[in-house]
């Protein structure tokens, strides 16, 4: 492993960052200085202090707390909309891929193309404007809208699998649709699975922060980085501390999910290990 990172030390600094933002989240209560929600209006727009280490919003309130309890949102929602993608979309596209047929043109010529026939996060801003703003909202709405690239890449991993010669045998010696598909096929496919995983909670943290900007994410006085920089638009040359924050967070929680993405992607393709020489 130390041998790998140090072929990629984007990957380390990836590994660092989201080390970082697992900290903040996790332990947001004990390092947040102030409330999140606390109004001062009396020291609003103050300009990072001793007293403030990112200063203070319009209402007064302290944007490193609020910097902190916002990589709650991110990482819950990254996880939770990777998850139900992945299950999603390896339900649909292992039953594609490995039955073929009517199933497969149902599934991936139909529901699939279907879904991709809208953009993503146009169909996620129509869902969450119709169930209405909330954490959860935003997570189904995301799935729904994230499923069908890890399906599509699920059935093309497992028509390429299920010809091999050791699926064959196995079918051969009379092993069951499921015990195939769990203990031949799936162990195969599951290396780019990993690196789509990845990449993905990067694309639903940047989704979040966009859904949070245009007020559709999680409702306030819950502390959002999309929603703290929807409330920056209009202080973006009096106080730019209040946009430079919080979007500094959004970026280096993604770049942190694509240098840990990249770093896998080459490391679990031979042809990458076989050049570094690993």
């Amino acid at each position: 492993m130390w041998s790998r990172i140090r072929q990629h030390p984007l990957a380390a600094i990836g590994i660092v960052l989201l080390i970082v933002f697992l900290i903040a989240a996790v332990f947001a209560p004990w390092l947040a200085p102030d409330d999140p929600a606390a109004l001062d209006l009396y020291g609003r727009l103050v300009g990072p202090s001793g007293a403030h280490w990112f200063g203070t919003d319009e209402l007064g309130r302290d944007i490193l707390s609020r910097t902190l309890y916002g990589a709650r949102i991110s990482l819950i929602v990254a996880v939770s909309v990777v998850g139900i993608s992945l299950a999603i979309g390896l339900v649909a596209g292992c039953v594609a891929g490995f039955y073929g047929g009517w199933l497969d043109t149902a599934i991936n010529v139909y529901v699939m193309n279907a879904f991709l026939a809208l953009p993503g996060i146009l169909l996620a801003i129509a869902f969450v404007a119709f169930m209405g703003p909330g954490l959860g909202n935003v997570i189904v709405a995301l799935a729904i809208s994230g499923w069908v690239g890890y399906a599509r890449l699920v059935r093309g991993q497992v028509m390429a699998v299920k010809e091999r010669e050791f699926v064959e045998a196995a079918r051969a010696l009379g092993a069951s649709d499921l015990r195939i598909l769990s203990r031949h096929v799936l162990p195969n496919i599951v290396q780019p699975l990993i690196v789509q995983g990845a990449i993905g909670m990067a694309t639903a943290v940047m989704a979040e922060a966009t859904l949070s900007f245009l007020g559709l994410g999680v409702p306030p006085p819950a502390a959002s980085w999309g929603a703290m920089l929807n409330d920056a638009r209009s202080h973006l040359f009096d106080s730019p501390h209040m946009v430079f924050f919080p979007a500094m967070a959004v970026m280096l929680c993604v770049l942190s999910f694509n240098f840990i993405g990249d770093a896998l992607r080459d490391s679990m393709d031979p042809r990458t290990r076989l050049r570094s020489g690993l």
